[in-house]
């Protein structure tokens, strides 16, 4: 089954939009750093690279369009013959053909170019030669700014298009405008098609889907046709023709005839006469519309003359009204019984129902000879069919009878030796054993014994309980002792953060703040007697040491230069540390993807 779906062609982007998308794509998708220094070869490599990509992409986007736009010849002639009435069909294929050139030039100016690149010798001849090829490329798609427009028109009016398949079960209605076709279709299927009280209100095809004896039919309704040669036909009424033509339908011609369609019923059977050899092979119907206003019975002897006389051609001429719903099942019930007979007939007389029947052999059994053999009846039924013996009585029946106080008993039709077993407990089996054999037969009693002691028990205090205020001193007591043993866990999980060393408290550092300042009032008014004790003491202990950064070195000029050695070595030790976040050097990290892949021209070693 040809079925087209044209919503699903993508979008045409105008010509400036088309290099912007390449050439941005170009720009993003290959290497962006080139230095003068490099190898001739990586830097032609590099200029490649740009010119090849940016070629395919072009030629990727160009097929792309010429992929999914339709070939005229792959089309079923209904949609051929319609893309032609819509637009030109020498137009459409032009622009295609044109845009197929295109391609063929952008693949030959990037082959050309990759060509040249390989005699280039420096990086500024590189640099043009890729800026040559690139717009040449766009030169040649800026020649198919008016074929992209002209096809995303035809995207945009193909992509409206109703999707009708040519070779399905179709009703097809035609008749002069304002017949009241569009209404039709409204009644018998689910399409909401634009009904107005004035000519060409319907300018486009359109379908609808109904069902008849669980078959899909589609509805289509088609513009309104005047009566003039098809030469002067315009774009609406060429729809209507082409539709006629080729779809396998079966043709209900619409006619209204209280002629409040601005025609009259001699012009209407007029244009039947001149389009009925497009109806030839295929089924054909005159329906009479607008029965609420005028029937047939009401036109005069010469109006009626003209109507009947198609009727004894063979057509069937049938009545309804849209507006009241008179007649409008019959007239589709009708249509869609005889478009079913009318295929069937046409599968019957080709050639493949012939080679199909040749297989089938049909067997004709023949008598033997002249004994009657009767079928044989076991002599218990025969005499319950004499008797008459009803049958018996099923589940489904007692159900019925009983309504809400019917039980399933699933155990009154078992067959046991001792019927009375029926009903009885069926043992529990747990490994092997049958759980009763472990059940002890004074249980009874036990239980009796245990009930009592558990009184006794009770009455004697055993279960007696402290009262509430016992209750929340002891709760009050051990909720103390884990306080205090939760704070020796936090005292000590604070010591093992500070590395066990012991932490100044308020008072003691006030108190050595107090002596710092004592110590330089007493240096301000002179030495006193503490004071030069504790000298004495200080030059008899250790001395005080010296600076970190300058131990064991003997004068200046060492500590510059181990200074300067530092930082040296931690210049290095930074360059050769990997990215982090206390890096004080980030460096510059090329990405790899960017120097990877294609071996360059004359290089083995590596890929």
């Amino acid at each position: 089954m040809e079925k087209y779906n044209f919503k699903r062609i993508t979008v045409v982007p105008p010509y400036k939009d088309l290099i912007n998308i390449v050439l941005s794509k170009t720009q993003r998708k290959t290497p962006t750093v080139v230095h003068k220094h490099y190898n001739i070869v990586r830097i032609r490599g590099f200029y490649m690279r740009k010119i090849k990509f940016c070629q395919q992409t072009f030629h990727d986007k160009l097929t792309a369009i010429l992929t999914e736009f339709p070939t005229i010849q792959d089309l079923h002639p209904f949609y051929c013959d319609l893309m032609s009435v819509l637009y030109d069909r020498d137009h459409y294929k032009l622009a295609l053909g044109q845009l197929n050139t295109a391609r063929h030039l952008v693949d030959n100016v990037g082959k050309d170019y990759v060509r040249l690149m390989k005699y280039a010798d420096t990086l500024y001849r590189c640099k043009q030669l890729k800026k040559a090829a690139l717009g040449r490329m766009v030169k040649i798609m800026k020649r198919q700014s008016q074929n992209l427009t002209y096809l995303e028109e035809v995207r945009q009016h193909v992509s409206r298009m109703p999707s009708i398949d040519p070779n399905t079960r179709t009703i097809l209605l035609c008749g002069f405008p304002n017949v009241g076709k569009s209404s039709f279709v409204n009644k018998v299927t689910r399409a909401d098609v634009e009904v107005q009280p004035y000519a060409f209100t319907t300018k486009n095809l359109y379908v609808g889907h109904t069902d008849f004896k669980f078959n899909r039919y589609q509805v289509v309704d088609t513009p309104g046709i005047l009566d003039h040669p098809i030469e002067e036909m315009n774009t609406i009424e060429m729809q209507a023709i082409t539709a006629l033509t080729h779809l396998r339908a079966i043709v209900l011609y619409v006619m209204d005839l209280s002629e409040l369609c601005e025609h009259t019923v001699e012009e209407q059977v007029r244009l039947f006469q001149s389009i009925k050899p497009l109806f030839k092979n295929k089924p054909l119907m005159v329906v009479c519309n607008k029965t609420d206003i005028m029937t047939l019975d009401d036109l005069t002897e010469d109006k009626q003359h003209l109507v009947r006389d198609l009727a004894e051609d063979g057509i069937p001429v049938l009545e309804m009204s849209t507006a009241t719903e008179e007649g409008v099942m019959k007239v589709k019930t009708e249509a869609c019984q005889r478009l079913l007979n009318f295929r069937v007939a046409s599968k019957l007389n080709t050639k493949r129902v012939q080679d199909v029947a040749n297989r089938l052999f049909v067997a004709f059994p023949k008598k033997r000879d002249d004994v009657a053999r009767p079928p044989t009846i076991p002599q218990s039924v025969q005499h319950k069919i004499e008797k008459g013996t009803k049958r018996r009585k099923l589940e489904r029946d007692i159900e019925e009878e009983q309504g809400d106080d019917y039980i399933l008993d699933l155990r009154k039709e078992w067959d046991l030796a001792n019927p009375d077993e029926k009903y009885d407990k069926i043992p529990e089996i747990f490994l092997g054993k049958n759980v009763a054999d472990y059940v002890d037969p004074n249980i009874d009693q036990k239980l009796a014994k245990l009930l009592e002691e558990e009184k006794l028990r009770e009455e004697a205090g055993f279960y007696h309980f402290p009262s509430d205020d016992e209750d929340e001193k002891e709760l009050e007591a051990k909720l103390t002792v884990i306080r205090e043993r939760r704070m020796l866990k936090q005292l000590e999980a604070v010591d093992k953060r500070n590395n066990n060393r012991s932490i100044m408290p308020r008072s003691a550092s006030l108190a050595s703040e107090h002596r710092g300042r004592k110590r330089k009032r007493e240096a301000s008014e002179g030495p006193s007697e503490g004071a030069a004790t504790r000298s004495v003491s200080r030059a008899h202990g250790k001395p005080r040491s010296q600076s970190r950064d300058q131990s064991g070195l003997r004068d200046q000029k060492m500590i510059t230069k181990a200074k300067k050695i530092g930082r040296k070595a931690q210049k290095e030790r930074n360059h050769q540390a990997k990215k982090g976040e206390g890096d004080r050097v980030i460096l510059n990290m090329m990405p790899k993807h960017l120097f990877s892949g294609k071996r360059g021209n004359g290089k083995t070693d590596r890929r």
